[in-house]
């Protein structure tokens, strides 16, 4: 029974993703839910305290559907250089954008938190997390470039991502992996000889 609560629960949050991409923060209502996941009437009350219980959980189902094991090890394997730093950089990018609703839904979440706190405490600690997790999976992995860089390379990546799903015709593909491409060589060719990591604790 845990496990069917814990699969149904999943499949509640997965809909709530796709009505935020869709309608919006303001869209986002149990009956949406319950409509959008293919329930009975009222099952998302049962899962859910209210309307803030359901944006914070969404927020953390986003991360959990992201994060691949698979492509983590990966980033492990390969030459320890520049054009591995790019092909891994064109990956993430690719494998974002292929969970478009998500991206969205963070969007939605990312303006309702301006407006409740308790959403944006929970954000902050699970973007940061998400961050931090990255730059210490860089610096294991020795592929160049420092905590700064990788930063850097979150936060320009991040706004790429948007401008494909939302103005997906202001650059063409070509464009944008001409982008990323010279977005990591410009880092790398511009970095300090000693690391340093801006979301370190106590920064």
């Amino acid at each position: 029974m845990v496990r069917r609560n814990a699969e149904r629960r999943a499949t509640l949050l997965d809909a709530s993703i796709d009505v935020l991409a869709r309608e919006g923060a303001r869209g986002l209502t149990f009956r949406a839910v319950d409509q959008q996941a293919g329930v009975p009437a009222g099952t998302a009350s049962n899962y859910f305290a209210n309307r803030d219980d359901i944006l914070k959980q969404a927020g953390e189902r986003v991360y959990e559907r992201l994060l691949d094991e698979a492509v983590v090890a990966d980033g492990r394997t390969g030459p320890r250089d520049r054009a591995r730093v790019v092909e891994l950089m064109h990956a993430l990018v690719d494998r974002v954008a292929a969970f478009p609703t998500g991206f969205l839904a963070l969007l939605e979440l990312r303006l309702e938190a301006t407006r409740r706190p308790e959403l944006r405490e929970v954000l902050t600690r699970r973007i940061r997390a998400d961050v931090e997790f990255n730059v210490a999976h860089h610096e294991e992995s020795g592929l160049p470039g420092d905590g700064t860089t990788v930063v850097l390379l979150w936060l320009a990546l991040n706004w790429l991502i948007m401008e494909r799903l939302t103005l997906p015709d202001l650059f063409t593909d070509r464009q944008r992996r001409d982008l990323v491409t010279a977005l990591v060589d410009r880092l790398l060719a511009g970095r300090p000889d000693e690391p340093s990591n801006p979301f370190r604790a106590g920064s």
